[in-house]
């Protein structure tokens, strides 16, 4: 008798301290994702939102990041395309608006969907054998899983426009350059280089932070005029919250410890 495979073993997540990791493990189809790993993912996101956690990790296992869409895994013929494709983007979704710093350590490809997940990270951690594509022309489909909107704001639109029509596959060094990579490293400097990332993220300001992430990313549909405002009032939040704190440190020659808790 075959053996079900775990869909919580498949996208596992682990907690600690300030850190919060999620791993896709389904080397078998290169971490390709069905419907049950996007159920788990999205489930995973919930339970990091509710954390104490101040930067996520995701990545893969077995010299892949992720594949995409499992397209071998068994369809129900009774579920509308709108609700297959909703059951997909809602955790990227998720993982785009996730209010604290999210850091994609990519190994192999990351095509497809897999691509998505890495541009909805905020910094993409890259070994020299990462591929990044979009793939879907290549299957006569148009771009989605939110890589319409995550793409031109990572590479340009002429370059976004490339990737698209052409499906091209790109290495590492060439994402590197184009601005999908943030930093790129050897296969086994990955690890330990993102573990250092992820420390010193997670010692910055939670707050401040989260801050400058919703100011960054809703920078595109604001107007100057809007974008000072917005900054206004994120700096009166910080002046009652770690500003105090960083303040009372250098004053003493000392590193700041930042809670995030307010202080008013």
């Amino acid at each position: 008798m075959e053996q079900q495979s775990n869909p919580g073993d498949e996208v596992r997540l682990a907690l600690d301290g300030s850190v919060a990791t999620v791993t896709i493990d389904r080397p078998a189809v290169r971490n390709a994702m069905d419907r049950d790993a996007w159920t788990v993912l999205g489930g995973h996101l919930e339970t990091v939102a509710r954390s104490e956690a101040r930067v996520l990790v995701l990545t893969g296992t077995g010299g892949h990041f992720c594949a995409g869409a499992d397209t071998s895994a068994r369809r129900r013929p009774d579920l509308h395309p709108l609700d297959r494709l909703g059951h997909v983007t809602a955790p990227l979704v998720a993982l785009q608006e996730l209010p604290l710093p999210v850091v994609a350590k990519v190994d192999g490809p990351a095509v497809g969907a897999g691509l998505s997940l890495a541009l909805a990270a905020d910094l993409v951690v890259a070994t020299t054998r990462a591929r990044f594509g979009t793939g879907f022309a290549r299957r006569g489909l148009s771009l989605d899983t939110g890589s319409s909107w995550s793409l031109p704001r990572a590479v340009g639109l002429q370059t976004a426009k490339r990737l698209a029509y052409l499906a091209e596959t790109l290495d590492a060094a060439e994402a590197h350059r184009l601005g999908l990579v943030t930093w790129l490293v050897d296969p086994g400097e990955a690890d330990p280089f993102t573990a250092d990332l992820a420390l010193r993220l997670a010692a910055a300001p939670p707050v401040a932070v989260r801050l400058d992430k919703e100011l960054l990313d809703r920078s595109h549909e604001r107007s100057f005029r809007e974008a000072v405002a917005a900054e206004n009032v994120a700096q009166a939040v910080n002046m009652g919250t770690d500003s105090p704190t960083a303040r009372e440190a250098l004053a003493r020659g000392g590193r700041p410890a930042f809670t995030g808790r307010w202080r008013g």
